[in-house]
């Protein structure tokens, strides 16, 4: 959003200070990629937004005072061109489908590889939506289905990001890559 700005600037949202954190270490060593701002519920992350337009937003779902879809529809009403990448640890097709119908333009989940996050963060900059292979499945298993499932579920699996307007192949599950899993284990919601 801010043209100014030579590099894709991010603004974290997490209730966790470790996640931030890591997620900040991560960017740092990007050279394309800043982070501009963080939050740790959906209130600050409406406020930071206005302060920082950040290209990309990177939102938790589960947060104290104001949810992520919550501060997600908030933002999207006020900036219909902010681009939000959900980041959770939640896979359940309810949870997929809320967000994206409130206007997430990725779901990714929080044991996705750093370099599929990467990946999802520059395919978002540049317009495409990316989903991680557990959404897509979530989605595909349940798109005929009358309804869908009622709560979300919780999934172990290590994945990788997957652009739906262009999947890279070479990209899935590389298991050389680190995840972001070890430094969240057991604190992420």
């Amino acid at each position: 959003m801010n043209a100014g700005r030579s590099q894709i600037g991010i603004l974290v949202v997490d209730d966790h200070p470790v996640v931030r954190q890591g997620i900040a270490g991560l960017l740092a060593v990007q050279p394309d990629i800043s982070l501009v701002g963080e939050a740790s519920n959906g209130r600050e992350a409406i406020q930071q937004f206005r302060a920082h337009r950040p290209d990309v937003t990177l939102m938790d779902l589960q947060m104290p005072e104001m949810n992520g879809i919550d501060a997600l529809i908030a933002i999207r009403s006020e900036f219909p061109d902010a681009k939000v990448i959900v980041l959770t640890t939640y896979a359940g097709n309810v949870q997929i489908l809320r967000a994206l119908k409130a206007g997430a333009h990725a779901y990714l989940l929080k044991n996705t590889l750093h370099k599929d996050l990467l990946d999802a963060i520059r395919a978002v900059h540049a317009g495409k939506k990316s989903l991680s292979p557990e959404a897509s499945y979530e989605i595909a298993e349940h798109a005929t289905d009358d309804a869908l499932t009622p709560a979300p579920t919780r999934s172990p699996q290590v994945g990788a990001g997957l652009t739906l307007e262009a999947a890279d192949s070479s990209s899935v599950a590389d298991s050389a890559q680190p995840s972001l899993a070890p430094a969240w284990n057991g604190i992420c919601h």
